[in-house]
């Protein structure tokens, strides 16, 4: 019997190389995950922190209906 040809082999082979596409596709993955992350921390540190300006008087915005 010859095992080089026998499928099973063949579909062993195969289940191997595709983890091993996955296992690199998945560190691409964080890496790009990661980078992302540096960026968007940045871009969050660079808007400055200015608290909203409220309304006190009026009727538009300082009203709130609590019967719904």
């Amino acid at each position: 019997m010859n095992i080089t040809s026998s499928s099973v082999v063949q579909a062993a082979s195969q289940a191997a190389q595709n983890v091993g596409t996955g296992v690199a596709a998945a560190l691409v993955l964080k890496k790009a995950l990661a980078a992302d992350s540096s960026v968007a921390q940045t871009l969050l540190q660079s808007v400055p922190a200015v608290a909203p300006v409220l309304a006190v008087t009026g009727a538009i915005g300082t009203l709130v209906n609590a019967f719904a």
